[in-house]
Order: structure tokens, then sequence, then C-alpha cells
């Protein structure tokens, strides 16, 4: 198990990817990130995930399209969502051209993204979309007029 120095307040990310090297590029990416805090914890199979799921709380799962001996997305997330994973689920590809991810709202996924569109700013952007997080003033637009 390999899990991230832990931070008070941080955001709990789980990334799942049967390619370890996949995440130590996230990590190299996310490196600069400082606002917020993310904790990343590494799952190399869904199987695993579950298991992690079952036992800490996570604030956002980055999924790969396919994980072995799944299909795809359209397997692996509904497994998620069946113990009870409300946050947000992220289907990490190479390749997100294909016709079947126009379906992912049907399946639980709330966003896709390529794997080389993954940096700090794209992180911090998922951050203040999709998961509860105070985010700072200097974040926040005026729309006062």
């Amino acid at each position: 198990m390999i899990t991230e120095t832990v931070r008070k307040n941080a955001v709990k990310v789980l990334f799942v990817d049967d390619e370890f090297i996949e995440f130590r590029a996230l990590k190299k990416k996310i490196a600069d990130l400082s606002e917020p805090a993310v904790e990343v914890e590494y799952s190399p199979s869904i199987g695993d995930a579950l298991e992690k799921i079952r036992l800490a709380r996570f604030d956002l799962i980055l999924l790969d399209n396919r994980l072995l001996p799944n299909a795809d997305f359209r397997e692996t997330v509904p497994e998620l969502r069946g113990i009870g994973f409300t946050g947000p689920i992220g289907v990490v590809s190479t390749d997100i051209s294909g016709g079947y991810f126009q379906e992912f709202p049907d399946y639980g996924v709330d966003f896709r993204i390529g794997k080389d569109e993954i940096d700090a700013q794209t992180l911090q952007h998922i951050i203040r979309e999709y998961v509860n997080y105070d985010v700072p003033d200097f974040w926040k637009d005026d729309y006062s007029i």
C-alpha cells in the first residue's frame, strides 16, 4: 500500500490504475500543487480500490478506463457506486474519443479526462468543481456589481 503523508484537511484522492508508472507521472505533475493540500493514494486494481474505499474516506477517485479483468468504466464505476461511494469519479484514459465515452453519466461517472491533460492546474480545477472544498477567497469570483 502506498500512501502519501497525511496532511490536515487535505483533499484525499484515490488514483486507480494498473500501471504504477501512471501514478508516478501524476505525482510529478501535481508536485507543485500547494493549494489545496492533496493526499494521493494508489490502487492497482478495482478490488484493491474497493477495499480502500471500505476502510477510508476519499474525496475524489481518478479511475483508469481499462482495468483488468473488467472491460472499462462501464463495469468498474458501478462497482464503486455499488459499495456506496457517492463522491466524484473521473475516468482517466489515454484516449477519450471513443463513442462509448458519451455514455459516462449513465454509469455514475462525473467527468472524463485524458491522461495527458492532467496537471496541477487541472487537478485544482477538478477539485474546485467536484469536491466540497473550502476554496480560498482569492480563488472566488466576485459576481457582485
